[in-house]
């Protein structure tokens, strides 16, 4: 399946019905470690903007996250890797089985699948579409989802399916990307909203191979506002940027007041702003919404600079060097 075909085809991916091998090694757990790098970690984050409450931890980084013994104990360890050979998330594994800790896998395959299987680990095997882990989120989502027995969460994610129309953001992703064209994107969202503003960061470097970066209020008020007041000696640094804004009607007020106090800063600094609003008829939806328009947005951008979206060159040549 090639990108295009990904945006596409991403609702079907909400059809998925993960089925839990060793389902009988499974026991409640009161809280969830996620381990995961990259694209096989973002569902997690996204899934925590829909539940911030949800005792959810993700870990991104070797071995275990630096808890409370009392809560390791009642953990259940999710191993997520699309591909299952990521080297941090085998780690971490390998270091919760010598705990002997409660540890599930997901993945399409590889060595961490082949560790489940030869431990008995509870794990889901998700289908191999041959795509990056980045845009698997609908079938990483669905699985995550069984794992933590969420039956709300699960429902929820399945009615995207239905939902979700990828085609209804494609002109404004194209509109976005004539906007950006020749600009390095800076994203900028509420704290609630940081997951998002984080994938548009990476769509934008992965996708589209450019610089991106992100913050949120009301932290980039205390610091990184600096840099918009501009100077002629450092005018040439920061004149390239465009401000992405990602608006939310939920956010509160005190936050939506910020986002116009600071449109307006920019606007009398001649910066390029980009305004996104994003949808309001649910949580879910307005998250892997904005998932679609991102996605859309840095494709048609890669294709103004005439580069292939889908592969990560850079990415698998550092792997190569660091074995």
């Amino acid at each position: 399946m090639n990108f295009l075909e990904s945006i596409e085809k991403f609702p079907q991916q909400f059809l998925f019905q993960p089925q839990i091998k060793n389902i009988e090694r499974l026991k409640k757990a009161d809280y969830f470690i996620v381990l995961g790098m990259g694209g096989s970690a973002l569902a997690a984050d996204l899934l925590k903007a829909r539940f911030p409450k949800k005792p959810l931890f993700i870990h991104k980084n070797y071995g275990l996250p630096s808890l409370a013994e009392q809560i390791l104990k009642k953990s259940l360890v999710i191993a997520c890797s699309y591909s299952g050979n990521t080297e941090e998330v085998l780690d971490g594994y390998n270091e919760a089985q010598k705990k002997k800790m409660m540890v599930a896998v997901i993945s399409s395959g590889g060595k961490l699948l082949n560790k489940a299987k030869k431990n008995k680990s509870p794990y889901i095997q998700i289908p191999n579409f041959n795509i990056q882990p980045r845009l698997s989120l609908g079938l990483m989502s669905k699985a995550l989802a069984a794992f933590m027995q969420d039956k709300i969460l699960f429902q929820e994610l399945s009615s995207l399916a239905r939902i979700l129309k990828p085609q209804s953001f494609q002109k404004q992703g194209q509109k976005i990307a004539r906007t950006l064209y020749k600009h390095i994107p800076i994203i900028y969202a509420s704290t609630a909203n940081e997951a998002l503003a984080y994938h548009w960061k990476i769509s934008f470097n992965e996708n589209t191979k450019i610089p991106a970066f992100y913050n949120v209020f009301p932290e980039l008020n205390h610091n990184e506002l600096s840099c918009f007041d501009l100077h002629s000696s450092t005018k040439i640094l920061s004149e390239k940027f465009s401000i992405v804004l990602l608006e939310d009607k939920k956010d509160e007020p005190r936050i939506q007041k910020r986002t116009a106090v600071l449109k307006k800063i920019l606007r009398t600094n001649n910066f390029n702003i980009q305004e996104i609003k994003l949808l309001n008829h649910s949580e879910s939806e307005k998250i892997f919404s904005s998932v679609l328009l991102a996605n859309w947005s840095s494709y048609y951008l890669a294709k103004k600079y005439f580069i292939e979206p889908e592969s990560v060159p850079l990415v698998e040549k550092f792997k190569k060097l660091i074995k």
